[in-house]
This record gives C-alpha cells, structure tokens and sequence, in this order.
C-alpha cells in the first residue's frame, strides 16, 4: 500500500500536470469541436482505456525496457502520429455533413472508443512519463512495489478521466452553440481536424530519444 503522504503528494502532482493543456487534451478538444460532446467523453474514456497497459506495463517492469529503446519508442510515436492525423483528415472530409448526424449516431460508440484507445496505445510519452514519475512515490518499505505503481497509475488515469472529460464537454457545449449555423459547424469541425493534424504533425517532430 502506498503511504498516505506519498498518495497525497502524487494526486497533487498529478492534477498540476493534467490541467495544462498537452496532447491528450488536444485530442479530446478536437473530437469534440469535430463530433460533438458523446464523441469527446467517449474519446477520453477510449484514451484511459488504451493507456491501462502502459500502466499495468510500468508496473511489471516492462515500461522501462520499451522508454529506453530508441526503436520501440519511435515506432510509437510515429504510428500515434500517423493516426492522429487520419483522423484529423477524416474531420475536414466530413466537415459538410448534418451536425445531428456527426453529434448523433452515425459513429457507433465502439467505433469512437476505439479510435480512442489506438491514440492512447500509440502515445509513448504516457511509458515514458510513468517510467520517469510513478517511482519516485514508491515506497519499498511499505509493501509490494508493483502493486503501488499499479495504484499510482490507475489513480493518475481517474484523475486525467475527470478532467479530460470536462475538456471535453466545454469544447462540445461550444459546438453545440455554433451548430445552428451549418457554416459555424463545418468550420468547427475543419478546425477540430486541424489540431489533430497539428498535434500529430507535433508528436512525430518532437520529443525523439536521444
């Protein structure tokens, strides 16, 4: 079990690091300029999905090995880039069609958590950074090492779930404002396509090993 003062500090840690706006963030703005709120939320949920076996990988030692190959690592983040932009390009081709039916069912709820998850698989900063952060709250005194670090990162994942959600909700509300204008909603959702291309455009130019 992690001692209490150690959880404390990590959750405090963790809210400073998830409300700045970083990729995650990016990503979930985007869904929900493109898409609307349910495919936001339920982006952000696919995203913590797909980001639980990087946690479960950290815990079990297999995080390390994967944060210090240069291979593995920019195969990652080339494939999460790649897809970030598909989707983006996806956004700005459909950016004509209803609004009722981009915000509505015609994506089904599988097919966007899955879309969500793929992002968050594909990011190896999530590896790296819980390689980098999750130890340093690791009492070995106190317990099961691998055990804390599963507590840790699946803490950090609920945390990064709430706000990430609120993200998401705020972007989709505005969404929601400008649809009743379908020139405001297509340019809404080019403009959510292009922070998904921007940031995955970013993700593959930045943050190489050295």
């Amino acid at each position: 079990m992690v001692p209490w003062e150690s959880l404390l500090a990590f959750v405090l840690a963790s809210v400073v690091i998830i409300v700045v706006p970083g990729p995650s963030v990016l990503f979930v703005i985007g869904r929900s300029i493109a898409l609307g709120r349910r495919a936001g939320v339920l982006s952000v949920v696919g995203n913590a999905l797909g980001t639980v076996p990087a946690v479960i990988a950290v815990a079990f030692g297999v995080g390390a090995i994967v944060a210090s190959s240069v291979v593995a690592f920019t195969a990652l983040k080339i494939a999460g880039a790649v897809y970030l932009v598909w989707l983006g390009i996806q956004a700005i081709r459909h950016r004509h069609a209803s609004p009722l039916g981009a915000v509505g069912g015609s994506r089904s709820s599988w097919t966007l958590l899955r879309q969500g998850m793929v992002v968050g698989m594909t990011n190896p900063k999530t590896i790296a950074f819980f390689v980098a952060v999750l130890p340093q709250f690791v009492s070995p005194a106190a317990g099961a090492v691998w055990a804390q670090l599963l507590l840790l990162g699946l803490t950090f994942q609920v945390l990064a779930l709430l706000c990430d959600s609120a993200w998401a909700l705020a972007a989709g509300t505005a969404r929601a404002w400008f649809a009743r204008s379908p020139t405001r909603v297509s340019t809404l959702s080019a403009t959510g396509g292009v922070m998904m291309i921007g940031l995955g455009g970013t993700l593959a130019l930045t943050g190489a090993k050295t």
